[in-house]
């Protein structure tokens, strides 16, 4: 059978000695590589495992089980969230009923790098919303993802120096294996026909799109929320207000 990974993460009730190094030996035992182990928020650790037996695995939650000074509480293939989980230490903050939307703040801008790179390594269509106020790092959040996932980038509006509305793309620019760099507001409130049709073919393109400030895009365009696959927020610290209006106003008063 080919190897699987799996992703296991424990509550520890009571840290005694050797605790760790008794998982370990069962694991070794059942032949159980590990890969990874960090602990993740306070009490509770996270393991990233590989086996080529999916029966030693459930074996293994089984025992894990009756061991009192613990409780696992999860012990499944990994998702995206349980990698950065382990590399990081911490659970990305995720709305509770959006499950499309995660949250970060500007002192977590390298576990926000992280995720756009392995979201971006992604082959196919994905359109990813990224919300945050001027000046928060979120442009420069999509670059260095992209250079996390070694893909180019492409302009087709932006902000980051002057305003950037383009109206044709290069042959290289077009590649479908880019990542595309849109201003929700800049492709909208200032777009022409010739820009607007040109968003147009990169919508349909499968290829990964970022669009800053989805909100706005889709109040003055065709599209709405179910054309997005992941809305991630960004904000200075954990209570600010995304508020467009603040800021929206100095896109259209350099018309």
């Amino acid at each position: 059978m080919e190897s699987k990974q799996w992703y296991m993460e424990y509550k520890i009730h009571k840290n005694r000695p050797g605790l760790l190094g008794d998982i370990a030996s069962m694991l070794g035992m059942l032949e159980v590589n590990i890969l990874t182990i960090n602990g993740v928020e306070g009490k509770t650790r996270g393991m990233l495992l590989e086996s080529d037996d999916d029966e030693k695995i459930r074996l293994l939650g089984e025992m894990l089980a009756k061991v009192n000074s613990i409780t696992v509480s999860a012990l499944r293939q990994p998702k995206l969230v349980d990698i950065l989980a382990v590399r990081h230490g911490r659970y990305i903050d995720r709305d509770s009923d959006d499950r499309k939307t995660f949250r970060f703040t500007r002192d977590e801008l390298g576990l926000l790098v992280d995720f756009l790179g392995e979201v971006f390594k992604r082959e196919g269509n994905q359109v990813i919303g990224l919300r945050g106020m001027p000046r928060v790092g979120k442009t420069e959040s999509i670059i260095a993802g992209s250079v996390c996932a070694m893909k180019r980038w492409t302009f087709v509006s932006s902000t980051l120096l002057r305003q950037t509305i383009r109206s044709q793309l290069s042959e290289d620019e077009m590649n479908p294996n880019n990542v595309f760099i849109i201003d929700g507001i800049v492709s909208t409130i200032r777009s022409s026909e010739r820009h607007y049709n040109l968003l147009q073919d990169i919508m349909t393109m499968p290829s990964t799109k970022v669009i800053e400030h989805p909100d706005v895009f889709v109040q003055e365009s065709e599209y709405d929320y179910n054309d997005f696959d992941i809305i991630i927020e960004l904000r200075n610290n954990p209570n600010e207000e995304i508020i467009y209006d603040t800021f929206t106003a100095s896109y259209t008063d350099e018309l």
